[in-house]
């Protein structure tokens, strides 16, 4: 009996498109065992990330910034609210609207996560020397810029 790659048609065990899929497979059990060990979600991490980069925004800036659905970005900041790692408070030029800042244990809670990712990295990323890893990234960042610039000049 044939297991694994060894059961894989050799049309597929070369085609980029079927490597980046396993590889991002892998990649999000990694991100999802790592930041839930830290009592935390990818979207915590994307949130928290933009809110300390850019600094306040309204809820839906955040899921523009971050590629969070609307209503996806809404439970994810309550979630955040109620570990008081963000605040919301009244846009003062519109008060429909929330606005959004990243409290110090935000602050706190997001250097942490900047660890648990760095060492979801490395384990991904094992098998490769640093060169490797920064050809890889350069690599994938060409390909996604690509495909960003054809989406939106279409």
């Amino acid at each position: 009996m044939m297991t694994g790659d060894q059961a894989l048609p050799a049309r597929l065990k070369h085609a980029p498109s079927w490597l980046i899929n396993q590889a991002s497979v892998h990649s999000h059990r990694l991100l999802a065992e790592g930041f839930a060990a830290a009592d935390a979600r990818g979207y915590h991490y994307r949130l928290l990330a933009a809110l300390a980069e850019f600094g306040p925004a309204s809820q839906a800036e955040l899921g523009r910034r971050t590629g969070i659905d609307r209503s996806d970005v809404v439970a994810a900041l309550n979630e955040l609210a109620g570990k008081k790692l963000i605040e919301r408070s009244p846009d003062p030029t519109d008060r429909r609207r929330n606005i959004i800042t990243i409290t110090p244990e935000g602050g706190h809670h997001l250097a942490h996560l900047d660890g648990v990712l760095a060492q979801i990295q490395e384990d991904l990323c094992a098998p490769l020397s640093q060169a490797e890893r920064e050809e890889l990234a350069r690599l994938l960042t060409r390909i996604v810029d690509h495909h960003a610039r054809a989406r939106t000049s279409a």
